[in-house]
């Protein structure tokens, strides 16, 4: 899959753009930093879902649809920096999975390997290694 006429900013958030960028952006503290950042919104999010099957309760929500698509980027945030969204956030990571079962969201959500690709050809891009 060739990346080179993507549009870099895709449908991201802006949020989710200035925290996804500095995980993989920055080093050192600055990175440690925007990891914490996700930690904390992968925690809030966890309590909040709390032991419901999903946002909502029993059935697959409004909040569930707006969060799902960020189950794609979960591994480019893991590998970019160096934490288990499963170790931080073990009922978010289940919510993931039950949520891919779902026929809906395996058709429509990006390959998680291929959003990694994509982050790689835009670390490239910018000169980010």
């Amino acid at each position: 899959m060739s990346f080179e006429n993507a549009p870099t900013s895709l449908s991201l958030s802006k949020l989710q753009r200035n925290l996804v960028f500095r995980l993989w952006k920055l080093k050192g503290e600055e990175q440690q930093a925007a990891k914490k950042e996700m930690i904390d919104i992968l925690q809030l999010l966890e309590a909040q879902l709390g032991d419901k099957k999903y946002f909502g309760g029993d059935s697959f929500g409004f909040v569930d649809v707006a969060f799902v698509p960020f189950t794609s980027w979960f591994y480019s945030y893991e590998t970019c920096a160096n934490f288990s969204v499963e170790g931080v956030a073990p009922k978010i990571a289940q919510w993931a999975k039950r949520c891919m079962e779902r026929e809906s969201a395996a058709k429509t959500l990006s390959d998680p390997k291929k959003v990694y690709e994509f982050v790689c050809f835009l670390k490239k891009k910018f000169g980010v290694e």
